[in-house]
């Protein structure tokens, strides 16, 4: 039948099949990425934390304003951790998986789109508002991340998974360089530009990149509620049924964490990612905030987010690439002392040239470190329990994301400084690059292949 397809359309059917949205529900579902990176891209990382330290934190010290902007996102984020194994759960149990998502997304969206209204010296505002939307963003990952294995085979969950990823660092770079240039042309667009502006006129773009994320986010949310079906739920026994949501999810939380202590380099690899991913997303999130204290121009950070996005696609693949020849294990090796170097270069950088310098260096690494990571622990557990072990290591990758930020604000409250805290990272590098060396990679692999030989072939497929 296929041959008789016209040749456009029979190579974007190949081409689609290659990278793994083949079908109607793996595109919907992969568009759900393509949505809430720009939420990630705009709102985390790049016009956010600029507008929270210089608009909403007007009056206060340069440090003071970092700190408060590092709290908050501290608070988000532990929020979310500690929802997160209590929603899965709940979700395993009713057929509430669409419902969860969608709840979770609408805060965040909302909480979004009334971000437009936060002007000078809303500081209380624009923490609520985001730590809300942190909420929203991340609980809703929760649910949308479990889809997948009801969508897709196992033989192509990771082709699907990278696909979504490489759509989300288009789809958030995509609207981040629209919203660049609506703060940096308004003139272009019929914004209010030049001298003599009042405070609302001089933050609209600004605030319209917030209302824009909002729009974008739900509007290409819609395929994966109309196109992804309600996952059938997990059988309960008797017992199950009768117990507290609650009770049931730290119950089988602790099951799971002491089955995977019975694979120790798992489990090592595991408490090593823990750490410096967490150096990693504190990088990610504070990197803007620090360079609206040293006074580095609006549009050269957000044109540096703008290249750690664009850079990252392919260089997570050239990374694959170097795994496959020196290991996954020395590749990460690599990516930690690119970090360490960013870091350093960070505590001395003053201009703009340094800022997009630093921003290609992690567009290099961040992709590549995150990707193995997950492929590396992957090969450490056996196939049988990757569903398990994985939703522990989700809750792991969410509270990564936690400490760093906390320790940051930290710092600077008692330094007086965001240097100091951009030198402290450094730690979360080198102290999961010595866990990390700790790790015995065929050790960990042969205890997993010989468990599934074990269990039988029959229970693995």
């Amino acid at each position: 039948m296929s041959s008789h397809l016209p040749a456009a359309a029979s190579e974007r059917r190949g081409l689609l099949n290659t990278l793994g949205l083949h079908r109607p529900e793996l595109r919907a579902w992969a568009m759900y990425d393509w949505a809430n990176s720009a939420f990630i891209c705009t709102i985390t990382n790049a016009v956010f934390p600029i507008y929270f330290v210089s608009v909403a934190a007007a009056g206060m010290r340069g440090p003071e304003a970092t700190a408060r902007y590092g709290w908050a996102t501290t608070i988000g984020l532990a929020i979310v951790a500690i929802l997160a194994p209590i929603l899965g759960t709940i979700a395993d149990y009713a057929p509430v998986k669409k419902r969860l998502m969608g709840t979770f997304m609408g805060i965040g969206v909302a909480a979004t789109a009334v971000m437009f209204f936060i002007m000078r010296g809303d500081l209380l505002l624009a923490s609520i508002l985001f730590i809300l939307a942190n909420i929203g963003a991340n609980g809703s990952f929760v649910f949308y991340e479990s889809l997948l294995p009801h969508i897709a085979r196992r033989d192509e969950m990771d082709r699907v998974s990278t696909a979504a990823y490489a759509m989300g660092y288009i789809g958030g770079g995509l609207l981040l360089v629209i919203n660049l240039l609506w703060i940096q042309k308004p003139e272009w667009f019929g914004f209010p530009s030049g001298e003599g502006l009042t405070a609302a006129q001089a933050t609209f773009p600004a605030r319209l990149s917030f209302l824009s994320v909002a729009v974008w986010w739900l509007l290409f949310s819609i395929p994966v509620f109309r196109r992804v079906p309600e996952p059938p739920v997990t059988a309960s026994t008797e017992e199950e049924k009768a117990t507290p949501a609650l009770r049931l999810a730290f119950s089988r939380l602790g099951e799971t964490f002491r089955a995977l202590r019975g694979y120790k380099q798992a489990f090592l690899m595991l408490i090593a990612f823990l750490i410096y991913n967490d150096g990693i997303g504190t990088i990610v999130r504070m990197a803007t905030v620090f360079g609206t204290e040293l006074k580095i121009d609006t549009g050269t950070m957000i044109l540096a987010i703008v290249i750690v996005q664009f850079v990252g696609v392919p260089c997570a693949f050239l990374f694959g690439t170097l795994a496959g020849k020196i290991g996954a294990k020395k590749s990460v090796f690599l990516a930690l002392a690119v970090y360490v170097g960013i870091t350093i270069l960070g505590y001395f950088m003053k201009t703009g040239r340094d800022f997009l310098i630093l921003a290609a260096l992690v567009g290099l690494v961040q992709g590549g470190a995150q990707a193995l990571s997950r492929s590396l622990f992957a090969s450490m557990i056996p196939r049988h329990r990757s569903g398990e072990f994985f939703g522990f290591f989700g809750v792991f990758e969410k509270f990564a994301g936690i400490f760093g930020p906390a320790i940051f604000s930290v710092v600077v409250a008692t330094t007086g400084t965001s240097r100091n805290a951009i030198l402290a990272v450094v730690v979360f590098f080198i102290v999961g690059g010595i866990l990390l060396a700790m790790v015995d990679v065929e050790e960990g692999q042969r205890i997993a292949r010989a468990e599934e030989e074990r269990v039988g072939a029959t229970q693995i497929v």
